[in-house]
């Protein structure tokens, strides 16, 4: 299986609902599902090369899902920015995890979380009797309870500043000089994360609908201009966050986190400045006590697609 199927899932909000999309690869009828969930401005599709090397060493039948949050990908964008927050995310999954139990039951659910999508993961573990399933086990990518504050200000200079692209190797180079935490990769690798990134310019929802796709289908490539395919107005909210606002949150997270009983792996990247040395060491002394890997080379955040970081999580979650 060299492509995944998309999907989507109608989710509640206050201004009358919106849609999730999500991609699937592997079995649907699996009762094992791995929910797969990307950072701040990235898409599901970021987890092609690690839904793959899963599969590859799978045991048995498995589900992976990679959802597209609210405001990114193929999903709707919300119609009022001051909805994208980690309330919505989570009844976004929750919406997600009981339309998959409904097509075939889960048995076994795994979550792997890169930056925002960690947040997310450790907010629904920090449930022992979520429904359909509580998180079997976890993996954290490059996120913690504390996140540094100056991380953020960087990230908030160039979210939802994005314009239009003649080329998708222009919109490559403009995503690679903001992205260099990702750490080193060959042309085909940043290839393809970049390019479920991008979006037609034409397609600009006129009608308020803010729908970039119709029902049931993908959106088509083709040919330039591109825009980046998340909602500028996600930066509405990061550019407001203050410090005393971080710290509340932080206090929120820890608090999940200490509630956490799954296995959990944390991955660091060893030049990140978002997930410091002292909060990683501090998240394997208490909660699920995460078992730590850092990888050398890579900042904030390592994409999994380099299989020596990949193998890390394979072991984990299809490991004995």
């Amino acid at each position: 299986m060299t492509q995944p199927n998309l999907d989507f899932v109608d989710c509640a909000d206050p201004s009358g609902g919106h849609r999730m999309a999500y991609w699937q690869w592997g079995d649907p009828q699996a009762g094992h599902v791995v929910l797969c969930v990307h950072g701040l401005t990235r898409q599901g599709r970021d987890f092609d090369a690690l839904a793959q090397a899963l599969l590859a060493r799978a045991r048995g039948p498995v589900r992976i899902v990679c959802p597209d949050v609210v405001g990114r990908g193929r999903s709707d964008w919300l119609a009022d920015p001051a909805g994208y927050t980690f309330a919505q995310y989570l009844g976004d999954m929750i919406a997600l995890l009981a339309r998959l139990h409904a097509r075939a039951p889960i048995d076994r659910l795994d979550h792997v979380g890169t930056s925002m999508g960690g947040l997310i993961g450790i907010f629904l573990a920090s449930q022992p009797a979520l429904q359909p399933a509580a998180v079997s086990r976890l993996v954290l990518n490059d996120v913690g309870p504390a996140v540094e504050f100056d991380a953020i200000a960087r990230i908030s200079g160039y979210v939802g500043q994005g314009g239009e692209y003649a080329t998708v190797d222009e919109a490559a180079a403009m995503l690679a000089g903001i992205s260099t935490g990702f750490g080193p990769h060959t042309p085909a690798q940043w290839r393809a994360l970049t390019e479920p990134m991008l979006v037609p310019a034409r397609l600009r929802s006129p009608d308020g609908s803010r729908r970039l796709a119709p029902q049931g289908e993908d959106v088509e490539l083709g040919a330039g201009p591109f825009r980046l395919h998340y909602d500028p107005a996600l930066a509405v909210g990061l550019k407001s966050f203050s410090r005393e606002a971080a710290a509340q949150a932080e206090a929120a997270v820890w608090g999940a986190y200490d509630l956490v009983g799954a296995p959990t792996l944390l991955l660091r990247g060893a030049q990140s400045d978002l997930l410091s040395p002292a909060t990683a060491e501090a998240m394997t002394q208490r909660g699920p006590r995460a078992t730590l890997v850092e990888f050398e080379g890579v900042g904030h955040a390592p994409t999994l697609v380099d299989p020596a970081q990949s193998e890390v999580v394979v072991s984990f979650l299809m490991g004995p």
